[in-house]
């Protein structure tokens, strides 16, 4: 199950409603993270406009961490965090493997997408496994926020002209005679 592999020591059977909303802050915190590493990245390799989108997704996962965070805050206030950081990996946040030095704007739009339906499978496989009724109607709400994301990175791939053939040979340097 996409659950297991993606968190260590959560049992989702008994998860309470703090310990998910400490899970989905961490989540959303590992993917705006994730986003910021990777526009430095496409920064230092001068795609401008592939880093431009990935801060502008590293925003948007911001917000969504800050609200749920804050959510948290006036359920639980300061009542001690079980879940860390250490025990989920790469529920949301994008593949280090996917970011290229010739990334087109097209393409960073597209890993975005493969990331916020990663996300939403998550939710979706979570929510047949926790019993509780709150924590279900929490779930349910972040697998609807997650297909807003979608429908935001898919807006923004509609703006796009095609991509034509040698786009991404845009980006790379011509050989050099040794």
């Amino acid at each position: 199950m996409t659950t297991q592999k993606q968190t260590q020591g959560i049992d989702f059977a008994t998860l309470s409603l703090r310990d998910a909303l400490d899970l989905a802050v961490l989540i959303e915190e590992e993917a705006r993270d994730r986003y910021e590493e990777l526009a430095a990245q496409l920064i230092l390799h001068r795609t401008p406009a592939a880093a431009a989108f990935f801060t502008k997704m590293m925003r948007v996962e911001e917000i969504h961490r800050k609200q749920l965070f804050e959510q948290r805050q006036r359920s639980f206030g300061n009542h001690p965090v079980m879940v860390t950081r250490e025990m989920i990996y790469d529920v949301e946040a994008a593949d280090y493997d996917e970011v290229r030095m010739n990334m087109t704007h097209r393409d960073a739009l597209e890993v975005a997408l493969r990331s916020e339906i990663k996300a939403h499978r998550f939710f979706e496989q979570a929510l047949k496994i926790v019993p509780s009724v709150e924590v279900k109607k929490l779930f349910t709400e972040l697998c609807e926020e997650e297909i807003t994301h979608q429908a935001l990175v898919k807006a923004e791939l509609m703006k796009l002209d095609p991509e034509k053939p040698g786009d991404r040979d845009d980006f790379s340097d011509d050989p050099v005679a040794q």
